[in-house]
């Protein structure tokens, strides 16, 4: 059901993100721009099925997805491995990077590109002794001195939010615009904003320098 609701969501991305793109020029005075093509960072739903493959290969060719996170918190290991060999090949095939949720050990068993860490999870250092030179993305929440901590550790990159209110996920920490703005003044690194982001909301996010969404 989420990857249907992701399909129609790109269908309206597609039409919208060149205006949003002429916007920002507007506002910048600038006469061209360098705008990302991809810029979805694709979360899995909380449980996989059979179809599943199929439905993540027909969203991919969209071409507007750069990273896609395996996120089962409740599935037992081996069957997130078994899981990860079939969505590494799709992820290959359209040149998405494969990121793993919360563990690096499995990340590097799978030979995935990442691995998503929490506050609560191992840390950027350990992350890094396991996966050496993969990618590394450090939940933020809100806070400018997490995400200042997590660049300064060797993150690739931070994720800031909830932006929105999400049906899938409790929001504990609520993120607002001026926390984006504050965030990107000091990040060098690609930021990706989290929360609840849909057709309606999503283009603020854009225009405040955000470099992906992730639904």
């Amino acid at each position: 059901q989420k990857i249907l609701k992701i399909q129609e969501v790109l269908k309206k991305f597609s039409i919208i993100v060149p205006k949003c793109a002429h916007l920002l020029l507007k506002e910048n005075g600038q006469k061209n721009l360098k705008f990302k093509a991809k810029f979805i960072y694709l979360i899995s739903p909380i449980n996989i099925n059979a179809k599943f493959f199929n439905k993540l290969e027909s969203v991919l060719k969209s071409n507007k997805v750069y990273y896609f996170q395996l996120r089962l918190k409740k599935t037992p290991e081996h069957k997130i491995i078994s899981y990860s060999i079939k969505i590494k090949k799709i992820c290959k095939k359209y040149k998405v990077k494969f990121i793993i949720n919360d563990n690096p050990r499995i990340a590097k068993k799978v030979a995935a590109d990442g691995c998503h860490i929490g506050q609560s999870d191992t840390n950027v250092s350990e992350t890094r002794k396991i996966l050496r030179n993969k990618i590394i993305g450090v939940t933020c929440h809100n806070s400018k001195k997490l995400a200042k901590k997590a660049i300064k550790d060797g993150a690739d990159y931070v994720a800031i939010g909830a932006f929105n209110i999400s049906k899938t996920k409790r929001t504990k920490y609520k993120a607002g615009l001026s926390d984006l703005i504050k965030i990107r003044k000091i990040s060098n690194k690609p930021i990706v904003a989290i929360g609840g982001i849909n057709q309606k909301n999503y283009k603020k996010l854009l225009l405040n320098k955000a470099d992906f969404l992730a639904i």
